[in-house]
């Protein structure tokens, strides 16, 4: 007889870690394509550790600005809205994000979303990341290997592509993932290859993947194995290089990878608060893209085993402080993201008729 018991979750904490976020003053959004979640971590009232889950379909890429909080997901990008007013609380939640704006992208695997300024281009002399501009939704456009921004009247709208990505095509050949933002413009990604041939990534997993500055053109780092999530921050260009389980940043003079911690999975999803990074980490799939990496002899070396969760590291001595453990039905994450000054985040999702009953006025 088939059993009707549903597939288990199960998240715990390292002992510091309810104490950690309180200090910090902050809560965590997270994703998982593989289950089609977004959680919201936070603390009650008596500061237990509070999670907030919703369903929205192969969500990925995360992004907070302002009141504002934008997910991309199967073949949409959304924008959320807190529609509380400071101080004010629902249900013991005092931020609750609701759907304002969906673009119907197609399914273009969008993998990093950040708020940046749009480039343009006038002078074939000048740099197209001069012109100051508002700050718009840009992307990972992974499927056709090039940064995207949304259109009122198509699926994306080209920014940039590699130098050597001859032309757009929905052949994923790169595997373009990952965005950093300089002052606000899109200036570093990565990338798993240079191929540029259809899924020409899958063959070059283990050292292919590279950094690339978009501001000229350059790649600046290669050697790297599956790198994903670079971030800027106090001056130093951090990234996860997810085959081999590393975490560190680039050395801009030589180009070097120097890594600072070994993390034990599949790394993927970075945010930065304070002297802290939090970092996602998966289990990996049991397939050929994910075997046969460096991160399998490294797991080995250390007698460990890949989880999934939350990694907090200690950006001045590397170490692992804090962390979040999921186990269960969810084994993979893609984004993480820090929510700043606020302690307990909701969203309302389209599962429910709720959506229906929660309505604002503008001013």
């Amino acid at each position: 007889m088939q059993s009707s018991k549903q597939p288990s979750l199960e998240i715990t904490t390292s002992r510091q870690f309810t104490s950690w976020l309180h200090e910090q003053k902050i809560s965590l959004a997270f994703s998982t394509y593989q289950a089609g979640k977004l959680f919201f971590i936070g603390l009650q009232s008596n500061g237990k550790l509070s999670v907030f889950e919703r369903t929205f379909e192969r969500c990925m890429g995360l992004c907070v600005y302002e009141n504002s909080f934008y997910m991309s997901s199967l073949y949409q990008l959304w924008r959320f809205e807190n529609a509380l007013q400071p101080k004010q609380v629902h249900n013991d939640y005092d931020c609750l994000y609701v759907p304002q704006v969906g673009y119907i992208t197609g399914d273009l695997d969008i993998h990093d979303l950040v708020m940046g300024k749009l480039p343009t281009k006038t002078d074939p002399q000048e740099s197209i990341f001069e012109q100051p501009k508002p700050l718009s939704p840009i992307f990972i456009n992974t499927l056709f290997s090039c940064i995207a921004t949304i259109s009122e009247t198509h699926s994306f709208i080209p920014l940039w592509k590699p130098p050597f990505i001859s032309r757009l095509a929905a052949e994923d050949r790169c595997h373009l993932n990952g965005l950093a933002l300089v002052e606000n413009q899109a200036r570093y990604v990565t990338a798993v290859s240079q191929s540029d041939v259809g899924e020409g990534w899958r063959d070059m997993r283990h050292d292919g993947g590279c950094v690339i500055d978009v501001a000229n053109d350059e790649v600046i780092t290669t050697g790297l194995s599956m790198p994903h999530s670079p971030r800027w921050y106090r001056g130093k260009l951090w990234l996860l290089n997810s085959g081999t389980g590393e975490f560190g940043y680039v050395n801009l003079n030589d180009g070097s990878f120097e890594g600072i911690a070994f993390c034990p999975g599949y790394l993927r999803g970075f945010a930065l608060s304070g002297n802290f990074a939090i970092v996602g980490v998966s289990k990996p799939r049991n397939n050929k893209t994910f075997s046969g990496l460096k991160l399998d002899e490294n797991l080995m070396a250390k007698n460990a085993s890949a989880r999934c969760g939350l990694l907090v590291i200690d950006l001045r001595s590397g170490d692992i402080v804090h962390s979040l453990r999921i186990e269960g039905v969810i084994e993979e994450l893609y984004d993480v993201v820090v929510i700043p000054k606020i302690r307990r985040p909701m969203a309302i999702g389209f599962k429910t008729d709720e959506i229906r009953r929660v309505i604002t006025i503008g001013e």
